[in-house]
């Protein structure tokens, strides 16, 4: 079991392991702390994972508590940024 996780990301929402292409990444950026929606990986620093389905955006957006794991706070440009994933 733990060799199939090995390449698994887990979502801090519904807490389901997913592969990386089902997953919005989440990055705090180590040399300047500024939270990004990392899809391309090219950015290195202390990363989330949420699901890029409609419920778990939203509840991404509500909880402002889930950041807590990067030290930080919800800001607009990721809600904005968020709300973009979902329309497409």
């Amino acid at each position: 079991m733990k060799e199939e996780r090995k390449f698994l990301r887990l979502c801090c929402i519904c807490r389901k392991y997913k592969t990386k292409n089902e997953l919005i990444r989440i990055t705090k950026n180590y040399k300047n702390k500024e939270i990004v929606i990392n899809n391309d990986n090219l950015i290195t620093g202390r990363s989330i994972y949420i699901c890029k389905n409609q419920e778990c955006i939203e509840k991404f957006i509500k909880n402002k508590k889930v950041l807590y794991s990067l030290k930080s706070e919800m800001t607009e440009n990721i809600k904005d940024t968020l709300c973009t994933v979902l329309k497409n």
